[in-house]
């Protein structure tokens, strides 16, 4: 089995994906935490194992994507003292990411944009705009040939709506819905203003962003989206084309499997 472990800005995921077949077999999310030690996680990962009915012997390989630096060693501890193999990290030898990235500053391109493009590309062919709702909200364009040729940053819609709650005194914190029955987009109340102001503004962001990038990219383009808001935006949204809701972690598969044939 391997342990493949995508560390965000806000949560971790962990995933025991079986070799070969890439089929995820459990998964498991904690908040990101740098100073949590390899011994915390051990801990709450043993239990977890446990309850899905496996074990750390039956952890063969990490594999680890992660945009939080600070993260990282204890995570390599994990795999060495816990499960007695050194963790692959995707982007480094030997798991390098094995396409090119065709824009200024490569070594500045988050892995899990990168990890992302190899996973989308081996399951969609052609030219391709990515989508990760995360903590920032990322679209990317790879083209056919499976190069990473530049994207868009923005704000996640969680972490909008929190600078709008800490900015505003007197504005409630509310959770993101999809409306429901009246679609109107003129609120009554101040909840519903939030949630509408929030939500259509952002699928009004998106819709935008990917007509702009398929007029400039001016080829057939497939939209694929990933990140756990996806499917909130596609009940009122025809711009995605897909939903692949672990394409990260089905990416660091990939890569595990090329490093290993390669060794």
């Amino acid at each position: 089995m391997l342990l493949a472990v995508d560390a965000g800005n806000t949560n971790l995921v962990f995933a025991l994906v079986e070799a070969g077949t890439r089929e995820i077999k459990a998964r498991w999310r904690i908040a990101t935490d740098p100073r949590r030690t390899a011994d915390e996680y051990a801990v709450w990962l043993s239990q977890l194992l446990a309850l899905e009915g496996f074990s750390r012997d039956d952890v063969e390989a990490v594999i680890v994507s992660t945009v939080v630096p600070r993260a990282l060693h204890n995570l390599e501890v994990l795999a060495s003292k816990y499960f007695r193999t050194d963790a692959l990290v995707a982007g480094r030898k030997p798991v390098e990411w094995g396409l090119a990235l065709d824009v200024d500053e490569p070594q500045n391109l988050g892995a899990d944009r990168a990890v992302n493009t190899i996973a989308a590309h081996a399951l969609h062919p052609g030219d391709l705009i990515v989508i990760d709702f995360g903590t920032a909200t990322t679209v990317d364009h790879s083209d056919f040939k499976g190069a990473y040729k530049g994207g868009i940053i923005a704000p996640g819609i969680n972490l909008s709506l929190d600078a709008l709650v800490n900015a505003a005194a007197k504005l409630p914190r509310i959770a993101i819905e999809a409306p429901r029955g009246n679609m109107s987009v003129i609120g009554r109340n101040t909840v519903d203003q939030m949630n509408i102001g929030v939500y259509w503004g952002y699928i009004a962001m998106i819709e935008g962003l990917v007509a702009r990038m398929k007029r400039e990219i001016g080829r057939p383009v497939k939209v694929v989206a990933t990140g756990g808001l996806a499917t909130l935006f596609e009940q009122h949204t025809d711009v995605f084309d897909a939903i692949e809701p672990d394409l990260t972690i089905q990416g660091l598969a990939i890569m595990w499997e090329r490093a290993h044939i390669a060794s």
